[in-house]
């Protein structure tokens, strides 16, 4: 059986503690790289537009804010705090799009790989929402793995790692998601993954219209 979930430290560990919260999650292998491979996810890495959205129409900006007010309700037991909840929602919505993922599957990636903690280490050491090894900031990124837990970019770099996994996998989602996991090829993880989404799915009956994030994808 594999257990997923992130353990919060008792109390009288003090603040520090609750910054390294360990969660017992996969994590990516790290492979060679070819140059226009790493200099690809280095660019889709580096742009740094923040997670605002724009609209093509007052029509996709309601719909956005009828997906904001659904989702908002599910995500409050993890997250109480209503701004804290509202710019974690905008900017989970903003990579997913902007990697061209479906932003249900990656809030169902984040609850299975970390719980929604923003501190979360798993055992492997990897770290935050998305559950990111820090190699992966020493290959695409500045070198710096404690940016891993600043939520935009540890939410880029997730959004950006499974794009480049699913792109590898020819479009195979189980596939991609067990590469994501460290795991390819078994059924647990992505299984797991494709569960939790279902918590997260939302079909706006009001318009077909998408509203499109600030940039183009990486």
């Amino acid at each position: 059986m594999i257990t997923r979930r992130a353990w919060w430290p008792v109390a009288a560990a003090g603040v520090a503690a609750l910054r390294w919260q360990p969660a017992h999650a996969g994590a990516q292998v790290e492979e060679p790289l070819a140059d226009s491979v790493r200099s690809a996810l280095s660019s889709a890495i580096a742009k740094s537009a923040p997670p605002v959205p724009e609209f093509a129409s007052t029509e996709a900006r309601l719909s956005y804010l009828r997906w904001l007010g659904a989702m908002s309700p599910r995500l409050s037991r993890r997250k109480v705090d209503w701004q804290e909840r509202k710019e974690f929602l905008q900017t989970v919505w903003y990579e997913s799009r902007r990697a061209g993922l479906e932003t249900s599957m990656v809030l169902g990636l984040i609850q299975v790989e970390s719980g929604f903690r923003k501190y979360a280490v798993s055992s492997a050491g990897a770290r935050g929402y998305m559950q990111v090894m820090p190699f992966w900031a020493r290959l695409i990124g500045d070198g710096d793995a404690g940016k891993l837990f600043h939520m935009q970019t540890n939410l880029r770099f997730g959004c950006v790692i499974l794009r480049h996994y699913l792109e590898r996998e020819r479009g195979d989602l189980f596939m991609a998601l067990g590469r994501y996991n460290g795991s390819r090829g078994k059924p647990q993880y992505p299984n797991a993954v494709l569960g939790a989404r279902k918590a997260w799915l939302w079909d706006d009956p009001g318009s077909p219209n998408e509203a499109a994030p600030r940039r183009g994808g990486p």
